[in-house]
């Protein structure tokens, strides 16, 4: 299979009149190498389904083709999401194995078919909400590998106590391990992006809990960042009535009340949710 390459890539966009969009977080990844490097990292396999968000004109996409049993592709662009199945067809002798839908990804509810591995190129503008989202609704995820902003990249994989550790990161950490998995240049892309890349893994594991305490630990969690700097006892007053019943509560939870939301990892957080 042959995958698409810089002059390629113009091409495609200009026979589109594709004009790329920045709203849409339109840069293209034009080196066939780094995509069969990421679709490596990933660890695809010949028996799994893969998810693609963002397929662009679909250089990720063959990668993928040449490796995976079977690839959905979410594309938001209509014209992009047309072309796309054009482009296996002319390029892999595999295009039957392609599934395009368009439509936002996060609009996403389900899927016609399960799939197993997240390899993607995230619209950079909505990369932590897709992200998240993809992971709350699509428990047959088993891991995969995005490619996000590095600013992004660095605080999806933050630990506890790391001036990056936020809301992405623990909210994250409810469904999966995430980790770095590399830098990637600004030169693979058309057009060029003003910010630098990275990859970001992860591996699913258990959940802690049930739908109804990811709702309450996730308020916690935006409330504790909600202004970095405050101690948990007044972050958490509005939500137990007040920073004196809120310190009491953290303190039942096992929880120091004098401590900040960056120094909680996600079971410090389901256990301020479970206590009553």
């Amino acid at each position: 299979m042959s995958l698409l390459g810089a002059a390629e890539i113009r091409e495609l966009a200009e026979s589109l009149d594709l004009k790329p969009s920045k709203s849409l977080g339109q840069n293209f990844v034009h080196d066939g190498n780094v995509c069969r490097k990421i679709v490596r990292t990933a660890g695809l396999t010949s028996t799994d389904i893969a998810l693609e968000i963002g397929p662009g004109l679909g250089s990720l996409t063959l990668a993928m083709m040449e490796v995976a049993q079977a690839v959905v592709a979410v594309e938001i662009d209509s014209r992009l999401a047309t072309q796309l199945p054009i482009t296996a067809t002319k390029h892999s002798e595999r295009a039957d194995i392609l599934t395009v839908i368009n439509q936002d990804a996060l609009t996403l509810k389900d899927l016609p078919v399960a799939p197993t591995v997240l390899i993607a190129n995230l619209p950079y503008n909505v990369s932590v909400p897709v992200f998240l989202h993809l992971l709350e609704i699509l428990s047959s995820l088993r891991s995969g590998v995005v490619m996000v902003q590095a600013e992004v990249a660095d605080r999806l994989a933050a630990k506890p106590n790391s001036k990056e550790y936020g809301i992405p990161s623990v909210k994250a950490a409810w469904w999966a391990d995430v980790t770095g998995a590399g830098s990637v240049s600004r030169n693979i892309f058309w057009p060029q992006p003003n910010v630098d890349s990275k990859l970001v893994g992860f591996t699913r594991r258990a959940t802690p809990g049930d739908e109804e305490l990811r709702k309450k630990v996730f308020a916690i969690i935006d409330l504790a960042f909600a202004q970095r700097r405050k101690m948990l006892r007044s972050a958490l007053s509005s939500m137990y009535g007040g920073s004196a019943a809120a310190e009491a509560h953290l303190t039942k939870a096992g929880i120091d009340p004098t401590l900040r939301g960056e120094a909680l990892d996600i079971s410090a957080f389901c256990a301020i949710a479970r206590e009553e």
